[in-house]
């Protein structure tokens, strides 16, 4: 093989990465809820590269823009994303409200918690009404949470994964599920949440035992429609900040990571899929235990954070465990840096997580607005380049 000839199909090209084999380049990602791309620097790109295009909200909450095809391919994208939906009976809209003087878009979930964006604003949505802030343990009985199963979320889903499949030469990634932990404080309220784990930590298992349930059942159908051909499935919930964990490894070793062992383990029961966890943070104390439930991959590899450094994660878990992400400073060097500086950044983390595959290129969590459109391209150009394996 010479020097930047592209052997492979994109999903071939994934499927050996996650096998930990080097394939003829470093396979290259864009489009996930943890790896997309907020709509003002999507709209900047656009008009950078000249394109005339409508932009589709994909995630109302991050703002996240869908990249389209002609994007996704001149950034050489190797993968493409399918989403199950809400339950047929749920609508989901976002409504304008007064409050405090200003103007609210609101978008109520299924759970019941309230997200909200300031129309003068309009960067993303922070939660605003904790439906949960004020329950007991014995209020999580009567709690009208949404059934998993409700068929209306995955209708369609079957159909898009297999025009990707038979028509595209793509990988089919399936996007963010199963979120057992963090919807618990999304209800509660992340300061009593956080009180909870001390006072009443059975308020906590009770809780976490609902969202566990639902996932289930929503994992139960998903895979029933494409567990046969999902390559990639997304979880997650960020365990881990700046400086480390975000609540006691105790708690999450006792209460937490059992029910996450329990999801990861029941969705292998029933597909080949490979399993990513999302975490954001200085997360590197988890690994460990991370691989122990079964997962395959880490997101986003937030080599900003505390112990996160690019080469000691891959001397240490480089041969059992897939890094998809950590491929830019995305805090300091992605918005800030010139696209020289860029290239070297991504030319530097590449080299060190590319050795014998285990590796899919992305930026650290999803890119933000302002970030310049050289340096989307820069960063994108980049990877592509310095990620061929060399004969």
């Amino acid at each position: 093989m010479t020097a930047n000839t592209e052997t492979m199909t994109s999903r071939q090209r994934v499927l050996a990465a996650l096998d930990h084999r080097e394939a003829d380049r470093v396979p290259i990602d864009l489009g996930g809820n943890q790896t997309g791309i907020h709509k003002f620097a999507y709209r900047s790109l656009i008009e950078h590269l000249g394109l005339d295009e409508e932009i589709e909200i994909m995630d109302a909450v991050q703002q996240l823009a869908r990249p389209s095809e002609a994007v996704l391919e001149r950034l050489r994208v190797d993968t493409r994303y399918i989403h199950a939906g809400a339950a047929a009976d749920f609508s989901g809209n976002i409504v304008t409200a007064r409050r405090d003087g200003k103007t609210w878009h609101d978008l109520t979930d299924e759970f019941g918690v309230r997200w909200s964006m300031p129309a003068d604003s309009p960067l993303y949505m922070d939660i605003t009404h904790h439906p949960l802030a004020e329950a007991t343990i014995d209020d999580l009985s009567e709690y009208p949470f949404p059934k998993g199963n409700d068929r209306g979320r995955f209708a369609g889903l079957r159909e898009r994964a297999l025009q990707i499949r038979g028509e595209t030469p793509y990988a089919v990634i399936g996007g963010i599920s199963g979120v057992v932990y963090e919807i618990c404080w999304y209800m509660r309220g992340l300061e009593r949440w956080f009180m909870d784990m001390i006072e009443q930590p059975d308020f906590c298992e009770a809780l976490l035992d609902r969202t566990l349930a639902f996932w289930l059942d929503w994992f139960d159908v998903f895979l029933d429609e494409v567990g046969d051909l999902v390559d990639v499935i997304m979880i997650g919930d960020d365990l881990a900040g700046q400086s480390g964990p975000l609540f006691r490894p105790e708690f999450y070793r006792r209460v937490v990571k059992p029910r996450h062992k329990q999801l990861v383990q029941f969705i292998k029961s029933r597909t080949s899929a490979k399993i990513w966890y999302h975490t954001c943070g200085a997360c590197r104390g988890y690994i460990a235990d991370l691989l122990d439930n079964g997962i395959d991959a880490l997101n986003p590899v937030q080599i900003a954070a505390a112990e996160m450094d690019p080469g000691q994660l891959k001397a240490e878990f480089g041969d059992r465990l897939v890094f998809w992400g950590g491929g830019i400073d995305a805090q300091h060097v992605l918005p800030r840096a010139d696209t020289e500086t860029v290239r070297e950044h991504v030319r530097r983390n590449v080299g060190v997580f590319k050795p014998g595959g285990g590796y899919v290129f992305n930026n650290v969590h999803n890119i933000q607005a302002g970030v310049p459109a050289e340096n989307i391209l820069a960063m994108y150009d980049a990877a592509y380049e310095h990620g061929f394996y060399r004969a």
